[in-house]
């Protein structure tokens, strides 16, 4: 029997971005954002082995403000929007903005492709599993999508169908051959 990985994965606390449907750069939590966070009073559960966070400002503020001390991930950073980062959902030809939501490797504004992302996220995964240890991660409802449909083998055509809302913490579970789904999510929202 092989050892047990635990993986939570917790989105950050809302921004301006997310109230606003817009694409993110790398934005702080707004005030909503960090007072949820900070009320939120920490995670369920037992204390984990390693807490990581994705080396976004929002991303970093929610995990100080869960009261948890973590280290900087690169992998678990946010889908690069390229030229969109900052613009309204609202601002874009319609054409490029079906583009995106329809074709996982759409990726005409010079940014990463939901594929990129699913192949990005899948090889972190990968390095994780065996370790037999509990870990957090706070990171950004893309990279959370991509480990479920990684965990699921799922397609990549469905990334668009999970909804992932600021400060919910989903977890997947390692054990020798494969990543599962805990469909138990924890709203951290208060």
């Amino acid at each position: 029997m092989s050892a047990v990985t635990r993986l939570t994965l917790v989105t950050h606390a809302i921004t301006d971005a997310v109230q606003a449907a817009r694409y993110p750069a790398d934005e702080p939590l707004n005030p909503l954002g960090s007072r949820s966070a900070e009320k939120a009073g920490g995670l369920p559960g037992p204390e984990p082995a390693v807490v990581y966070h994705a080396p976004e400002i929002r991303t970093a503020q929610t995990t100080h403000g869960l009261g948890l001390t973590g280290i900087s991930e690169p992998a678990l950073r946010d889908i690069d929007h390229g030229t969109w980062s900052g613009r309204s959902m609202d601002a874009l030809p319609p054409d490029q903005l079906m583009a995106w939501l329809t074709d996982p490797a759409y990726r005409a504004h010079g940014g990463e492709s939901i594929i990129g992302l699913l192949d990005r996220v899948g090889a972190w995964l990968t390095s994780l599993a065996g370790r037999g240890d509990r870990i957090v991660a706070i990171t950004h409802p893309a990279v959370v999508r991509a480990a479920v449909l990684f965990a699921l083998n799922a397609p990549a055509e469905s990334f668009w169908r999970i909804d992932i809302p600021p400060l919910t913490a989903t977890t997947l579970h390692h054990r020798t051959p494969a990543w599962t789904l805990r469909t138990t999510a924890h709203d951290l929202v208060v």
